[in-house]
């Protein structure tokens, strides 16, 4: 692939894919569904919290504990400070899990997370990568902001438009684009290992073992926590898979787009072939976990 179609790639068709894969979302939310945020506040509370916070030290301290060179560290880091991914909703659909609450999550964690990515990158982008003499990729915070915005909060906000304005429009979209978050995840993992292989294969053995632990773990976290307050499995295996399943797409917009950097994105790579093998994994297990509560729950 030239350098100019791989320029087109990172500039124009990670962003425009990842502007459809939000904009799907908005067109599934309502204003009404926020308030599941009053209604119960601590499930929220909890899966927010745990997403916002405990996740990049999580990223942190299994960059650490596996001693990685600091990219493959930084880009572990990058996937533990990204908000759920749409693909997580589907995840927990087909898991017959909470996707009320997966939705919700899912929506708060992409919001919020525009202003705390930027933050965090500013400080960890350095920190990994100006020892040695390596080359340190500029980032400007306000601009990175807007970046977001534009390709996340407005194509959400977008979305939620049509739901309201054109209800039914918006349900036949919606069911065409359901699919879209997967099939990108696909495409842009796909071309990113196509351009990047030879990196790839250099760090498959030594980025694999902490990325999947990285992903194990925050699975682990999500069902911990759910299982510490009591909530059903069905709750229970909704946080397990919307703190393991991070927006991907995303990540890899971050270091192909902003930073532009292909050996930051071998991590992301793995990770998101690995995030959709390990909770397919999970729904397995717990599925007669949430058939045993059903009839309790009808």
């Amino acid at each position: 692939m030239s350098e100019a179609s791989v320029a087109f790639f990172n500039a124009t068709l990670v962003p425009i894919g990842l502007m459809l894969i939000m904009f799907s979302m908005g067109l599934t939310l309502t204003l009404r569904d926020f308030a599941l945020v009053a209604r119960d506040p601590k499930l929220v509370a909890a899966g927010f919290g745990t997403h916002l916070f405990l996740l990049p030290l999580l990223g942190l301290a299994i960059g650490a504990l596996f001693r990685l060179p600091p990219e493959l560290a930084l880009g572990l880091f990058i996937i533990s400070i990204c908000p759920a991914g749409t693909t997580s909703n589907a995840l927990t659909f087909v898991g017959r899990g909470n996707v009320a609450l997966a939705v919700i999550l899912t929506a708060l964690t992409s919001l919020v997370t525009v202003f705390t990515i930027p933050l965090l990158l500013s400080w960890a982008v350095p920190w990994f990568l100006s020892s040695e003499g390596r080359e340190v990729p500029s980032l400007s915070v306000p601009t990175t902001i807007l970046q977001l915005v534009r390709i996340t909060v407005l194509p959400i906000a977008a979305g939620m438009l049509v739901r309201r304005f054109a209800p039914e429009a918006a349900q036949k979209m919606a069911r065409w684009l359901r699919p879209t978050s997967f099939v990108i995840l696909i495409a842009v993992i796909g071309v990113s290992v196509a351009v990047s292989i030879e990196m790839v294969l250099e760090r498959l053995v030594a980025a694999t073992p902490a990325i999947w632990t990285l992903n194990v773990a925050a699975m682990a976290l999500g069902l911990g926590i759910g299982r510490l307050m009591g909530v059903s499995n069905r709750d229970a295996m909704t946080l397990g898979i919307e703190t393991g399943v991070q927006n991907v797409t995303l990540a890899l917009f971050l270091t192909l787009t902003v930073l532009g950097s292909l050996p930051l994105a071998v991590t992301q790579n793995i990770y998101g072939v690995l995030m959709i093998l390990n909770a397919t994994l999970l729904i397995r297990w717990w599925r007669a976990r949430i058939a045993a509560e059903a009839p309790e729950a009808a």
